[in-house]
């Protein structure tokens, strides 16, 4: 299943399974948050979050010297990190379609611990509540409605360019970074 084009290539939980069952099987490299990996996440993956991905890309790509499959959520933060690594000329990347969800729902085993929640989850959990409050408080102050507005419009243009800035910002936050892995050990666990 190697490939000479540097561009991720797409596949599905099937062929990712059926892959790692052989001895050449590829290195799967969780990008989500620590906290997520921490929750669930495919045995033998690595963690290295988007983040990190992004801003070591090169030193990354030196330790990789063979076929890596990116796994995130649902695929869109896999992609990203597809795309920053392929930027590097490292050839041999791959995406989870529909990640870690798409996984699990084809029977894909997962380690289980104790994390938190789904980035995605986070983030409806904070919208929704911006929203609530800000259609509670223009009740009271008519003006309020627009921070509603404003969620809306981010939310919508989050879904038009597969980002989200709420996202990444939450990402961020130290219950999600808990256990985050540092660059030194990232490269060390590359090597071993």
């Amino acid at each position: 299943m190697t490939s000479t084009d540097t561009r991720p290539t797409t596949l599905d939980a099937a062929q990712v399974r059926t892959w790692l069952e052989q001895p050449d099987g590829p290195r799967v490299l969780d990008v989500r948050t620590p906290g997520e990996f921490a929750a669930a996440h495919i045995p033998g993956s690595y963690n290295v979050p988007l983040d990190l991905v992004t801003e070591h890309r090169r030193k990354l790509a030196e330790q990789i010297d063979e076929d890596v499959v990116l796994v995130c959520r649902s695929g869109a933060r896999a992609t990203r990190a597809g795309e920053a690594l392929s930027s590097t000329g490292l050839p041999h990347l791959h995406v989870l379609d529909g990640g870690v969800q798409a996984w699990e729902a084809a029977g894909g085993d997962l380690v289980r611990g104790d994390g938190t929640w789904d980035l995605e989850r986070q983030v409806r959990l904070v919208a929704g509540g911006i929203v609530l409050t800000g259609v509670l408080a223009s009740t009271v102050l008519p003006a309020a409605k627009w921070v509603s507005a404003g969620i809306g419009a981010g939310l919508t243009g989050a879904a038009l360019t597969d980002t989200c800035a709420m996202g990444m910002m939450l990402s961020r936050l130290p219950h999600n970074r808990r256990h985050s892995p540092e660059l030194e050990d990232v490269l060390a666990q590359l090597r071993g």
